[in-house]
């Protein structure tokens, strides 16, 4: 099936012929077309549905309990951020990063920081292919 972004697209507003251009938002990265004369600009429909349940999931706060389990504690991760990671093809085997940023905050990193906008790249690469 050839996606959509493959063919020619025209400006609503001017007819003239549209570029693709890659835009980050949120460390997202989101397929675009935008036109060289009124910048109209278009996002791939699929980057913006994936991009919207990421901003409905980093909006919702899940409370969870911590557990004893031997010597460590452990918390679990809400089914609806799992699913959504695996939509974006992550394995959950891979090794995490915890960091005690600051008082009464801990963050959990699935995707080094300079491997992450490849990892995204990759991603929309696969679902084209």
């Amino acid at each position: 099936m050839t996606d959509i972004f493959d063919s020619t697209i025209l400006c609503s507003k001017c007819n003239s012929k549209m570029k693709k251009q890659d835009i980050i938002k949120n460390s997202f990265l989101l397929r675009t077309v935008v036109c060289g004369k009124c910048s109209e600009r278009l996002i791939h429909p699929v980057d913006e549905q994936e991009y919207h349940k990421f901003i409905n999931l980093k909006n919702k706060e899940f409370r969870v309990k911590m557990r004893l389990v031997g010597n460590s504690y452990a918390i679990s991760i809400p089914k609806e951020i799992v699913l959504f990671m695996q939509d974006q093809e992550k394995i959950m085997d891979d090794m995490v990063r915890l960091c005690f940023e600051q008082m009464g905050r801990v963050s959990l990193n699935f995707v080094e920081e300079e491997k992450n906008n490849i990892h995204k790249i990759k991603t929309i690469n696969n679902k084209n292919g």
